[in-house]
């Protein structure tokens, strides 16, 4: 039975994140997410991390997602972006700078902390025989041996909501921009009429 629900579980969340990378509409973008998140969740229960698992769905699936689409309906998608007008001088080369940096933070994150930022080579045990309770002990883990990688976390989290914004945002294209202004009558046109 565990291995059909991974399976089911992992099926899910394959399919839930193909949605989030190949949705042209970020409001199916978003709901791909969560799919994508309860999935997580679900594999979470099977581990018997009922916390995760309620965090899972109450923080992530709950409030980020909803965060993202306010903001992406507050911006309006009725409109699809021109790809290929750079509005910006310079602003494709600063997004792959943006971008290397992105990849770089975690990479840095799990450099500071010996690579085993995954609790691989956690001892569990001793949090389990110490009478604290699991909340408590990942609460202790999280804010004392991983808080860079938590705080890491917490800026690609920010970084995501600014992605959100931009991606919804409507701008003027340059089409929109030429205003035709009425033409100004000519000083021999004033005289003849005065």
């Amino acid at each position: 039975m565990e291995t059909f629900v991974f399976f089911v579980a992992a099926a899910i969340c394959l399919a839930g994140a193909l949605g989030v990378v190949l949705s042209s509409n970020p409001v199916h973008s978003a709901l791909s997410l969560v799919a994508t998140l309860f999935g997580v969740a679900v594999l979470f229960v099977a581990q018997n991390a009922h916390f995760l698992a309620a965090v899972q769905v109450i923080i992530y699936a709950g409030a980020i997602v909803v965060l993202f689409l306010f903001v992406i309906m507050l911006l309006g998608v009725d409109r699809a972006e021109d790809l290929r007008v750079d509005p910006l001088v310079g602003q494709r080369a600063a997004a792959i700078v943006v971008g290397v940096a992105i990849f770089a933070l975690p990479v840095a994150a799990l450099a500071t902390t010996g690579w085993d930022a995954t609790g691989a080579v956690a001892n569990l045990g001793s949090v389990a025989d110490s009478g604290v309770t699991d909340v408590e002990g990942i609460g202790r883990v999280l804010f004392t041996r991983y808080i860079f990688a938590l705080e890491i976390t917490s800026i690609l989290l920010a970084i995501a909501v600014v992605g959100a914004v931009m991606l919804a945002k409507k701008g003027p294209k340059p089409a929109d921009m030429i205003v035709d202004l009425p033409e100004r009558p000519s000083p021999a046109d004033e005289e003849g009429t005065a």
